[in-house]
């Protein structure tokens, strides 16, 4: 079979680490549900009766222990940590990781305000940090979910505060997607969501997963 003559080197394919393995996973694409849990749903002034999405691209992802660059045209970067489950080969979740759904939220309440959408309050550059994958089953269903920046508990919920259910989440996106192997779930995120500065050290953790810890690096 020829070779394909590219007109310029493709991008290396995005990927997450294995807890305890050398393979990686191959990452596709990045879904998001919006406002899965109670209490974050009416702090941002809301209230939903079925998950809504919106996505992120898979190089948005952080992994490794790398550090994201604090992004240009915000002055009101938010942390919001959630429970990623990640698709594999079958359709069903091979894994789970923490992760960090990083929100430009003065860029997110002008498009809302607009009836806009958010792609560029969420799917910016680096704005997916993205702990190791625990291959799986979950751990534990209740488990604690929290952030802290600085050493200050800023998030802190159970996974059973959930809205809608991993399992239930991802019935939902087949409704609107082809769910292959390599597709991330990010399943929301409970209260607390707050800004952040460059040079913040945040570490975001949920019972018996690998935890996420990274430093907002300044430009």
């Amino acid at each position: 079979m020829a070779m394909t003559d590219w007109l310029f080197p493709p991008a290396p394919t995005p990927s997450l680490p294995i807890v305890g393995r050398t393979a990686r996973l191959p990452v596709r694409r990045i879904l998001c549900v919006g406002q899965n849990y109670a209490a974050h749903a009416r702090e941002m002034g809301q209230e939903r009766a079925e998950p809504f999405f919106f996505t992120k691209p898979a190089d948005a992802l952080v992994t490794g222990g790398a550090d994201p660059l604090f992004p240009t045209a915000t002055t009101d970067l938010h942390h919001e940590v959630e429970l990623v489950c990640a698709v594999g080969e079958g359709g069903g979740v091979v894994g789970w990781a923490v992760g960090c759904d990083l929100t430009r939220r003065d860029l997110q309440a002008a498009a809302k305000a607009k009836g806009r959408p958010w792609d560029a309050a969420k799917g910016f550059d680096q704005s997916a940090p993205c702990g190791a994958l625990t291959l799986g089953a979950l751990p534990d269903p209740a488990a604690p979910i929290r952030l802290s920046v600085n050493g200050g508990i800023r998030q802190s919920g159970r996974l059973d505060d959930m809205i809608w259910a991993p399992d239930e989440i991802l019935a939902k996106a087949r409704e609107l997607w082809e769910v292959r192997p390599g597709d991330l779930i990010f399943t929301g995120t409970p209260e607390g969501v707050g800004p952040l500065q460059p040079g913040d050290r945040v570490e975001a953790a949920i019972g018996g997963l690998a935890p996420l810890t990274f430093t907002l690096r300044p430009r």
